[in-house]
């Protein structure tokens, strides 16, 4: 990989990409130029060519990620897509909504608050880390679905665990019983070889941000033809009662839900075609390298901190998580961060996430695998950990009836 192209301190080993992403100079260059033709002629850019712009790069997403671009539309993330479809609900006292406890924490917010204000109720399936397998995982997520379920909420890649979760199989049981699916794919798209026409779940909330490394607030939300008509966007504006029949209902409520800057989405087909040129074998060859340099980095961190029983590799995308022993907090901690994770960055330059998972004190590191990533990288975060006499902790999720 060429790292010149990313503006990533020279010196720090960033083993954080599934948080926010990171976005390689070329295509910031090509949203650069997207602004300052907006900035020129501002009300032609907003009025008259943005809708053909959103289409153009509403079909260079679909092709990419197997969906009907009529089912597709541009959001900022992941979770103002989920906020949409819980929000679009007509949730009543005795609806029940099926989350598990590997969710996203706003995600997991978003479902709660809608479930406090309707009286629903919200089932949430315990899967542990070590033991875990997707037969498991479909098991139990399955099994709790019952005659009042209106809703079930699944990750494709956990954050917390990142655990690529058996969707495929979830979807097509529920959806054949008639049980809606939203999928979580915050950190799908780019990672995983996508089709969620194919997938056939009701809707599909994915980061263009994250791995495929567009522009931060460049997201979508996938609908199924029959479930686009009950949605409305999160944020209500002129669409809602929109007289013109040129273009769908969903399109004209979410393709314009106020004014912003629309040009991350616009920047989705050129980071598309630059990161996929990093790689002799684009796109493919991309998804197969993070996911062997993810592997042989949760090899290397597991010798140092003495970690086994971990997930099985099917369930390893281009991140893994590792349980480890918390470090003791200093007076001046805020608490903002994990101490070993304020350690890591501020002593050794590594920046790497530490969370608190399924709650304190368990505790997980997660490393990125990302397109500038190496195995010295990996190496130097193993080190690190050797030298504080980091170990693993005993695996979150491991006691009995989880």
């Amino acid at each position: 990989m060429n790292p010149s192209i990313w503006s990533l301190e020279p010196d720090l080993v960033f083993l954080n990409h599934g948080s926010f992403g990171a976005c390689p100079d070329p295509v910031l260059e090509f949203q650069a130029a997207l602004r300052a033709r907006m900035e020129r002629q501002p009300v032609q850019f907003l009025t008259r060519d943005l809708e053909g712009l959103i289409d153009d790069a509403r079909r260079s997403l679909g092709e990419f990620i197997g969906g009907d671009p009529e089912g597709l539309a541009p959001v900022s993330n992941a979770t103002e897509a989920v906020n949409a479809v819980v929000g679009s609900l007509d949730l009543h006292p005795g609806d029940e909504i099926v989350v598990t406890d590997h969710g996203y924490n706003a995600c997991a917010n978003v479902v709660s608050r809608a479930a406090e204000r309707s009286g629903a109720t919200v089932r949430t399936v315990s899967l542990p880390f070590s033991g875990i397998d997707p037969d498991l995982v479909f098991r139990r997520v399955v099994d709790a679905v019952g005659d009042h379920t209106v809703l079930v909420l699944v990750d494709h890649v956990t954050s917390p665990t990142a655990l690529v979760l058996p969707v495929e199989r979830i979807v097509a049981e529920l959806e054949g019983r008639g049980v809606p699916v939203l999928v979580d794919g915050a950190h799908a798209p780019g990672m995983l070889e996508l089709d969620v026409d194919a997938l056939g779940c009701s809707w599909y909330a994915g980061n263009c941000h994250k791995w495929m490394c567009a522009p931060k607030g460049a997201g979508f939300l996938y609908a199924r033809a029959d479930r686009r008509h009950q949605l409305v966007p999160a944020v209500l504006s002129h669409g809602y009662n929109s007289p013109r029949t040129d273009r769908s209902r969903y399109h004209l409520q979410f393709d314009w839900t106020g004014t912003d800057d629309p040009t991350a989405f616009l920047c989705v087909p050129e980071a598309i075609r630059q990161v996929g040129a990093l790689h002799e074998d684009g796109w493919p060859g991309l998804r197969a390298a993070g996911r062997a340099l993810a592997l042989e980095g949760r090899r290397l961190v597991a010798e140092a901190v003495e970690a086994d029983d971990l997930p099985p590799e099917a369930m390893i995308g281009s991140m893994a998580t590792l349980p480890v022993d918390a470090l003791v907090a200093p007076a001046s901690h805020t608490g903002r961060s994990d101490p070993l994770n304020v350690a890591l960055l501020e002593e050794d330059r590594i920046e790497v996430p530490v969370v608190s998972w399924p709650r304190p004190p368990h505790r997980m590191l997660r490393i990125s695998a990302a397109p500038y990533n190496t195995e010295a990288d990996m190496q130097r975060l193993a080190d690190a950990l050797r030298m504080r006499g980091v170990r693993a902790s005993g695996a979150p999720g491991a006691r009995p009836g989880r």
